[in-house]
């Protein structure tokens, strides 16, 4: 009986062990993703004859262009993200010590037991060579519709999107964040994305490929205890 216990016991933990093991990894974006603008009562436009209304929406002032900046107007980013890092270290001393004693007489105050047998010579080095280089190359291009979520205090703009993506059993999801000056978008509502401040770009997978990479429950388990 106690057998049973202890192997039941010992089974939950491997299980809650690999549970453990398989935490997903943490979202580069945080935050809403979309506007939530409040809902006032919007008063009913009054029919006076003119052309503008401007108790009704989706009208703007005459000589007003249509950049964005309000909360939920829309930001289209243009992601051209393009990193190259190189690092080369190489460092190389050295190092020689040398010591020699001889007597070619010996003073007579001294015991006639010191002699030609206490002479000696030492000699040391010390050498190191090391060398080490790293490099990494990251490009990522794509564009994403986005959209206001916040406005700065002096102007700048807060904006998030998400753009989910299903075929057949995968799926993909594209998250971008940031703040962006008004100024830096274009007449068509376009802005790159290195002009975007504070800028969050994930990019994720979910499906078959993405559980083809991913590694086994039970190896990863042994992973996490092994001391090597």
């Amino acid at each position: 009986m106690l057998k049973r216990v202890f192997r039941l016991v010992s089974c939950l933990a491997l299980v809650v062990a690999s549970g453990c093991a398989l935490v997903p990894p943490e979202p580069v974006v945080t935050g809403p993703l979309t506007a939530q603008p409040p809902l006032p009562s919007m008063p009913a436009a009054e029919a006076n004859g003119s052309i503008y209304q401007p108790t009704a929406y989706g009208n703007y002032p005459l000589f007003e262009d249509r950049r964005p900046r309000n909360v939920g107007d829309i930001v289209t980013v243009v992601i051209q993200e393009k990193t190259n890092a190189a690092k080369n270290v190489q460092t190389s001393t050295n190092r020689t010590g040398s010591a020699s004693l001889g007597w070619d007489g010996v003073p007579a105050f001294l015991p006639s037991s010191v002699g030609d047998k206490q002479n000696f010579d030492v000699e040391g080095g010390n050498a190191m060579d090391g060398k080490g280089s790293t490099r990494a190359d990251n490009t990522f291009a794509g564009t994403l519709t986005t959209t206001v979520v916040g406005v700065l205090p002096n102007g700048n703009l807060q904006i998030a999107g998400d753009k989910q993506i299903a075929i057949n059993r995968g799926s993909e999801h594209l998250r971008f964040s940031g703040v962006v000056d008004p100024r830096s978008i274009t007449g068509s509502n376009t802005v790159s994305s290195t002009q975007v401040a504070d800028a969050r770009i994930e990019f994720r997978s979910k499906g078959v490929m993405d559980e083809v990479q991913t590694m086994g429950w039970l190896q990863r388990f042994f992973l996490n205890i092994s001391p090597f």
